[in-house]
Parts: C-alpha cells; structure tokens; sequence
C-alpha cells in the first residue's frame, strides 16, 4: 500500500516492517565471526514480530541455496552493509559520548536497542522518538525478558510528523544541554519538505557541540520502483509480502551535508565503499541498487 498523509504502522506493517527487516540484519551480522556487532536483543525483537520470512532470516534458518546465486550474492552484501551501517552509527554515538555528551535523540528508533546494549557512561539519557505502536511493542517485548537499558531511558511515542519538538521536551530534553542526534535509515520515508523540516527542529533544539548523524541517498532523487521491485523478486517468491518501493518518496530533495551545512553543522561524509574498505569487509558492484551509493554522514554543530 502507498503511503498517504496521516498513514501509521506497527512492527508488522508499512514503514514499521522496515524496522523488522533491518533488526533481522543485525541479527544475522551479530552472528558473524568477524564481530563488528553484537545485537543480542535483534533476533528476539523479530521472532516477537512473527513474520515469518524475517524470523527465518534473523534465526539463520532461511537456505539461501534456494536462490540465484547472484541474488544470495547481493543478500549476503546487505548483511554486511546492515553490520557496518550499525557499527558506523554505534562508533558516532561512542565517540559523541567520549566527549562528553550526555543527552541523546535516537529518531523512528524502530527496533533498535542501543539504549540497552551501548555502554553509556554514567549519567547519559537516552530519548527514542517513534509511532506509540513502535515504542510500546519494543519496551514491552525487552521488559518481558528482564532487559534493563545501560542508560537512563525515555521515550516519547509521538509521530515525526507531529510537534516531536514539544513532546521531547515535555519528557525532559534540556535544549541548554549538547545532544548526540541520529536519524539512521528514516529520511527515505520522509517527503522532502519533512526532511527539511527534520533537521530545522534538530537545528532549533541543539546547543553548541551537539552532534548529528545520519545517510545521503543519492537514489531516491531518481528512484526507479520498478527496478527496485524486479531486485526484490526472488524475495516475495520466498513469502516477503512487502512492496518496498510503495514505503519511500522519492524526487527532488536537498542534498543533506549541503543543508545541515547551511544551518551551522561542520559536516563529514563517508560513502558506502570507504566504509567498507575501512573494515576490510569486500563489496560488490551496486550499480542494479536503485538507491545508489549511500553516504553515511556525521557533524558537529559549533
């Protein structure tokens, strides 16, 4: 279903289910000998979502025998790439606390459980901001197994496309007080001017020597859905019953180091092959990716 102005979700649905898909990734990654993450928490959040195609993945029980080998090829990339995007966004959050901020935003936080598998130093609170449906399923699902976050915790279930400022606010932010900002794998699903507006707000809450993280994805200027779903093919053959090029708006939109810049953020870039290459992990060739050779970006604001 296409997305449409008001639209909501859970874990299992839309938008949501991205968050599955990705949490599925970590699982997969946190498995790998090479140790670049550890995400106990991911494969207990997808068995808890029951979707069956992401529960086989997140559990290691989906055969990739059973495709073509380029498509397994491409699949075992996305892991590597969900392993190295959750390193790159865990390093930003390490380093931004190392220097002694104490205050961090996780925007859409989906399934993801830094707040309870990072080591904080003493004295951080960590505020994730998603749908009501999104925080409630994952603070519920943790609390049922004993999980306690290793940093003070607050949430603030409120859509972004509603006055989030207010509502953080309201749960304790300290606009007075530096704030180590990520919106990782969420501005894709954002029309532009909500973009923009995104990182207005994050502009207008931070003090100086906040830090902000998040991607460039030069694809979805000129997304192609169709190409998108013909690489997705073999996946809803094995049961994926989700039209991913249906959740993203794609078109025009401001290139993000170029606009974080313009409001005061010293801005730096990494794209995709460098961040592999910084690993040691090999890559394959992108050019059938219809969203084109992300750039992981991070700054400072002065």
């Amino acid at each position: 279903m296409a997305r449409a102005d008001g639209d909501s979700w859970d874990v299992a649905s839309s938008v949501g289910a991205t968050a599955t898909m990705v949490a599925a990734g970590r699982a997969v990654a946190s498995r790998d000998p090479r140790g670049l993450i550890d995400d106990p928490y991911a494969a207990l959040l997808v068995r808890a979502v029951g979707i069956d195609f992401f529960t086989k993945v997140a559990d290691g029980d989906f055969d990739l025998t059973g495709m073509d080998p380029a498509a397994g090829a491409e699949m075992q990339a996305r892991v590597d790439e969900m392993a190295l995007r959750t390193k790159f966004f865990d390093d930003y959050f390490l380093a931004s606390t190392a220097a002694g901020i104490r205050q961090v935003v996780i925007l859409a936080s989906g399934l993801d459980s830094r707040a309870y598998r990072l080591p904080w130093p003493d004295g951080t609170v960590v505020f994730e901001v998603d749908q009501p449906a999104v925080i409630e399923f994952k603070t519920s699902t943790l609390a049922g197994i004993g999980a306690k976050p290793t940093a003070q915790r607050r949430t603030v279930a409120i859509d972004l496309r509603e006055d989030w400022p207010a509502a953080l606010r309201a749960a304790g932010f300290d606009s007075t007080a530096p704030t180590a900002w990520c919106a990782e794998g969420l501005l894709i699903y954002l029309p532009p001017e909500a973009q923009d507006l995104l990182f207005d707000n994050v502009t207008a809450l931070s003090a100086p020597g906040s830090t902000v993280a998040t991607e460039y994805v030069p694809g979805i200027m000129n997304f192609d859905a169709e190409k998108a779903r013909a690489g997705t093919a073999q996946m809803r053959e094995f049961g994926l019953d989700l039209d991913m090029p249906s959740l993203v708006y794609h078109g025009d939109r401001k290139h993000v180091v170029e606009y974080l810049t313009s409001l005061g953020w010293q801005m730096t870039g990494l794209p995709r092959a460098d961040l592999f290459a910084q690993h040691g992990v090999p890559t394959v060739e992108h050019d059938n990716d219809p969203l084109g050779e992300i750039v992981y970006v991070s700054g400072r604001l002065q």
